[in-house]
């Protein structure tokens, strides 16, 4: 064994090694899970809270590369892995069967993409190797079931429970299944937000790492039933740069924060307009206003989107842009983000409720 060989020496090298997803050094991150060094031979076992899809090759030769001057003839076993582990959610709510966590993708305005970039996030994330579903809560103005492409109604099952409908790998549900696409939904608030637990609790989620909420925008009846009845692990804001969506978007930041959901971060949409023909890019609607109230509130900024006539195009065919274009650069824009979220969310305060009996005294 190599002098220069030790835990302390290896611990030093996995500390220098930054984990661009977490914003954390491999040690700080606590992954380590084990670490072995023999005279021929170093384990190291890293585990990992949050999908690591192609970033798992990218972490191991990084790890590699930097240990192999000291490993000398030592041989080097080196085990990563990642789990999916279920995350706090806000005070007060009951734990929804068949999901780890939900994660609520919400905009102050309307306008700004918002179900677009839910949809393309929820697909990423499953690239990467989670089981994911998405929950239209746009009870009035349901839009996921044109984004996907569905036109059929979910199975009524045993005990009145709904199966979610399956598309692209994703479990969905929207009330856009369950009436007629033109017809109007004239509810009122109290309405609105049973259907809403209606759709979550008596949908029968299979196992899933993650759930996507699209929300409507605002911070009306829906937003405070999710706050208040809905378990959620985290939020992400959805805004443009321009100067009236950003002042709606720190509403709704501002909103979820003092109702004690974690915000997850802030995603820029429409951030730079790129010509098909010319592949010009302007910022039309402004300059790096995302980022400016990312710095001002404290949270991450996520990523910034272009607004690209493509996205539109092939959200209106039912075809999201993860799905018709997954090697695009802009597929890899949001399979960037989708880490960068899951990532956050593995940072986040674990829920150890699942792991306690429920204890009955009669």
């Amino acid at each position: 064994m190599s002098s220069k060989l030790s835990e302390q020496t290896i611990q030093d090298i996995l500390k220098a090694i930054l984990d661009s997803y977490l914003g954390l050094d491999l040690l700080t991150s606590k992954v380590l899970k084990t670490l072995i060094v023999q005279e021929d031979k170093v384990s190291i076992s890293l585990r990992f809270g949050y999908p690591l899809g192609n970033h798992l090759a990218h972490l191991r030769d990084e790890i590699q590369q930097s240990l192999q001057p000291l490993l000398g003839a030592a041989q080097l076993q080196l085990t990563i892995d990642w789990k999916v582990n279920q995350h706090l959610p806000q005070a007060g709510t009951k734990i929804a069967p068949g999901i780890k966590n939900i994660i609520a993708v919400a905009s102050g305005k309307g306008g700004v993409g918002k179900s677009t970039t839910a949809v393309n996030l929820a697909l990423a994330i499953a690239g990467e190797g989670a089981r994911v579903g998405i929950l239209d809560a746009d009870i009035y103005g349901p839009s996921q079931p044109h984004l996907l492409g569905i036109n059929q109604k979910p199975i009524l099952g045993a005990n009145n429970q709904l199966s979610p409908v399956l598309k692209y790998g994703l479990q969905t549900m929207s009330m856009g299944y369950l009436v007629a696409e033109e017809a109007p939904m004239v509810w009122r608030g109290p309405m609105v937000s049973k259907a809403l637990q209606q759709l979550l609790y008596e949908t029968t989620w299979d196992n899933l790492d993650y759930l996507i909420v699209d929300l409507p925008p605002g911070t009306g009846d829906i937003q405070l039933t999710l706050a208040q009845k809905i378990p959620v692990s985290g939020v992400v804001i959805v805004t443009t740069p321009q100067e009236i969506a950003l002042l709606d978007a720190k509403k709704a930041l501002i909103m979820f924060r003092k109702l004690g959901i974690s915000i997850l971060g802030i995603v820029e949409n429409m951030s730079t307009y790129i010509c098909n023909h010319c592949g010009h890019s302007e910022s039309i609607f402004g300059l790096d206003g995302g980022k400016k109230i990312a710095v001002q509130l404290d949270v991450p900024l996520l990523g910034q989107l272009p607004l690209n006539a493509k996205i539109q195009a092939q959200a209106d065919q039912g075809n999201p842009t993860v799905v018709c274009e997954p090697e695009g650069e802009i597929s890899t824009l949001y399979r960037e983000i989708a880490q960068r979220i899951t990532a956050q969310l593995s940072l986040c305060p674990r829920d150890y409720s699942a792991a306690f009996s429920n204890v009955v005294i009669s």
